[in-house]
């Protein structure tokens, strides 16, 4: 027992320090060479890496989204989705995704998110060459534990190992298994993951493990009930903001927000407490943001909407520290390119708003939000969080 609190103290103290020289390398009270910058895979001094909670990895402020939409398709554009015969990805895709891994690479980029089979063989194709390159998390949704005859270990020991076939690797550096979007799993449906998590790793197949979840207070009760959870997915928007923070005109004021998890705390408490990184989705309202949303992604793209996706993305990795990182859906190497100007910005002159840039930001998106789709009305549950 005294060997192990001796142990649990030096984490402790090792992980603070560990984060607090991360921060003082971005705002230049470090320089990179007191940094121990080989440890962080694809390291480019221009980009910032946060630690992601206790799986101790060291991950670019923005990642890279699986989802992304389709630049190659007609007048309609919009998100590809669909099935490839006999698993063979089309031509125009994978050199699709082949040139944004590589310019995301390129950039500094050292974290890509799957979320699917069709995904997985698209990123396969284009991390051919460069699996090294990339910390990959992935999961099956249609073989992830939203369906009930998949909460059992064996589904799930399966869903990861299809997800390795198709993507064409031996390994998942997180597995970050996706739960029902309404929270309805149960303990025992997290137990089963938890269980299938440890027969993978001890397998070699899997490293960490993380979960996303579209629902707030069931996200909260994972993190704090579970400790082998060590990084969670959730959306943040630039109309995110922390609850029982006086308001400022960087966020919304909080109103008839219901009390929720143990203590009736946020749950960026609830990630700092016990250590969980977070990794957050749908900066951009899954593009309704943008006037160019339905529309092909084509060329440097619409000025206006390369400003807000900067701007948005600045908002977010300043909300507060429990973020490690942020994953828009990238569809050009343009847009990557513009993304990760956010991180590179911040190397020399942090991430702070302009108060003009700030009104700006909300202007737009206050429209944006008034006006969500139906099958994005549930972001609003992420408000204030």
């Amino acid at each position: 027992m005294k060997n192990d609190s001796l142990s649990r103290r030096d984490f402790i103290r090792n992980t603070s320090l560990a984060a607090a020289g991360i921060s003082l390398w971005r705002t230049g009270a470090l320089s990179s060479e007191e940094l121990d910058t080989s440890k962080i895979l694809n390291y480019n001094p221009k980009m910032g890496y946060r630690r992601l909670g206790k799986t101790g990895l060291m991950i670019s402020e923005i990642g890279l989204g699986g989802h992304w939409q389709a630049p190659w398709r007609d007048t309609s554009g919009g998100w590809w989705w669909g099935k490839f015969v006999n698993e063979e990805v089309p031509d125009d895709v994978a050199k699709n995704r082949t040139e944004v891994v590589s310019k995301a690479i390129e950039c500094g980029i050292n974290y890509l998110d799957i979320t699917g089979a069709e995904e997985c063989l698209c990123y396969g194709a284009a991390l051919k060459g460069h699996r090294e390159k990339m910390i990959v998390g992935a999961d099956d949704s249609k073989l992830s534990p939203r369906r009930n005859e998949y909460c059992n270990v064996k589904a799930q020991v399966h869903n990861v190992e299809e997800c390795l076939r198709h993507i064409g690797t031996d390994y998942l550096d997180i597995w970050r298994v996706q739960a029902k979007m309404d929270g309805t799993n149960t303990d025992a449906d997290v137990e089963a993951m938890i269980e299938a998590f440890q027969k993978l790793r001890k397998a070699g197949k899997v490293r960490h493990f993380g979960i996303s979840s579209h629902s707030r207070p069931w996200a909260q009760h994972v993190i704090e009930k579970y400790p082998e959870v060590e990084m969670f997915i959730f959306p943040c928007t630039a109309k995110t903001r922390e609850a029982d923070k006086d308001p400022t005109r960087d966020n919304i004021e909080e109103v008839n927000v219901p009390q929720y998890g143990p203590q009736y705390k946020s749950v960026f408490q609830s990630l700092r407490e016990r250590d969980v990184g977070l990794i957050t989705i749908k900066p951009f309202f899954g593009g309704t943001l943008f006037k160019s949303h339905g529309k092909p992604k084509l060329g440097v793209g619409d000025k206006e909407d390369n400003d807000l996706s900067r701007l948005t993305l600045q908002c977010i990795l300043n909300l507060n520290d429990a973020i490690t990182a942020v994953i828009p859906g990238l569809s050009t190497v343009y847009e990557v390119e513009n993304a990760a100007r956010v991180s590179y910005a911040s190397a020399i002159g942090g991430l702070g708003l302009t108060a003009a840039d700030q009104d700006r930001l909300m202007n737009i998106t206050n429209q944006r939000w008034a006006a969500l789709p139906q099958e994005y009305t549930w972001l609003r549950g992420w408000q204030v969080v």
